[in-house]
């Protein structure tokens, strides 16, 4: 039931060091607003998952700090997921230059205090709001308590990625700094069937994607798994695909077994695995998650060096599941211009960012000004240049 507004917010903002102790109806009141749902990357069972498997702990150098702001009644009002970080690991925004040149200067640019879903290059709203609240004045006592969490800890920054563009201009407004990145992100046009997105390509990239999906899956079986179908056998094959990708990619991957069964366990309806199977034998997969107008691309792995199986598992199976079930669109994860060939293209996302340090600040903000307009003006080329679509 919505509720009235007029809400009054205390001033008071609750520090939390396990995303337990708001509780999860508390939570998710907030992170399932409609006005900024749809995105399982924000919800109590993802990232409680990630502390109760020791992936987002401080141990990781991903210490829990999240904020809360109550109402007159006693009733959480306001929430903000918050890690105070060791590292620039597991972000996807980089900037390890900054903290490279910071402390050849002299400074300490560890600790700083990161609000993000860890390890998750996927947009979603970050100062969470409860229906009936005031969301304007909410996110000004969130990022009020950052703020003055960022000084308490002598935390060299505050940085929010992958926030909604909505949430990006509002903190450029409060005077963060405003970075812009890209990522490729496929969109439904109205399509009935993969068939018809593939009529809207040119001739040329049609037959390509056609061979492509046609020797993928010579002799395999492609099989999509979600809800009650997935099994612990399934986690067990798709961990050893993720922990050989990520082992060759960034030495250290971030996840392990224990979140995996969390994540089936607590959030199933919102898995998809995408698995592939030779002869009764598993040889890769892709996860996905999916959200209410969104299939999210995550990992993907396998044992067995198949031509083109990777595009077919995380590009063509995942639009054609996204097709069949009327979502808007499928975000496939950070980088990777060769997505642009297969339907995905060009979109902007978002970090904001306060650096404490004048000294510091001015150089980045400087930096992030012909960033953004390099960003903007790379897009739009790639977009024109590249375009698998028939042009008009």
């Amino acid at each position: 039931m919505t509720e009235k507004p007029g809400v009054t917010l205390t001033p008071a903002v609750k520090l939390h060091r396990r995303i337990a102790e708001v509780g999860r109806d508390a939570w998710d009141a907030c992170a399932t607003n409609p006005a900024h749902a749809g995105n399982p990357f924000i919800r109590f069972d993802f990232l409680d998952a990630l502390e109760q498997a020791d992936c987002a702990v401080e141990r990781t150098g991903w210490a829990p700090r999240h904020l809360s702001i109550e109402d007159d009644r006693g009733r959480t009002a306001a929430v903000l997921p918050l890690y105070l970080k060791s590292h620039s690991q597991g972000e996807y925004v980089f900037d390890h230059a900054w903290a490279d040149a910071y402390e050849r200067a002299g400074g300490r640019y560890y600790p700083k205090l990161l609000s993000a879903a860890p390890f998750t290059p996927a947009t979603g709203a970050r100062l969470l709001a409860r229906p009936g609240v005031d969301p304007d004045e909410a996110r000004r006592f969130l990022l009020g308590g950052a703020l003055t969490l960022c000084e308490r800890y002598e935390a060299s920054s505050f940085h929010v990625n992958f926030p909604t563009e909505g949430e990006w201009r509002w903190m450029g407004d409060q005077g963060l700094a405003l970075r812009e990145g890209q990522q490729y992100h496929w969109l439904n046009r109205g399509y009935a069937t993969f068939d018809d997105f593939l009529g809207a390509l040119s001739s040329g990239r049609r037959k390509t994607i056609r061979r492509e999906r046609r020797d993928a899956v010579q002799g395999l079986e492609i099989v999509c798994l979600t809800g009650e179908d997935l099994t612990e056998d399934h986690w067990d094959a798709f961990f050893g695909f993720y922990m050989d990708t990520g082992s060759r990619k960034w030495g250290r991957p971030y996840l392990n077994r224990a979140f995996f069964s969390l994540l089936g366990e607590r959030m199933a309806d919102r898995v998809l695995l995408i698995m592939a199977r030779r002869a009764g034998r598993w040889i890769a997969g892709a996860l996905n998650l999916i959200g209410d107008d969104c299939l999210y691309g995550r990992n993907w792995g396998c044992v067995e060096d198949v031509p083109f199986l990777h595009f077919e598992l995380c590009y063509y199976q995942a639009i054609d599941w996204a097709i069949a079930r009327g979502l808007a669109r499928v975000e496939a994860g950070a980088q990777g211009q060769h997505k642009i060939a297969r339907g995905y293209l060009p979109a902007p996302v978002f970090s904001a960012h306060y650096i404490a340090d004048p000294a510091l600040r001015a150089p980045v903000e400087r930096f992030l000004a012909q960033e953004r307009q390099a960003t903007e003006q790379e897009m739009e080329w790639l977009a024109e240049e590249y375009s698998p679509f028939r042009k008009e």
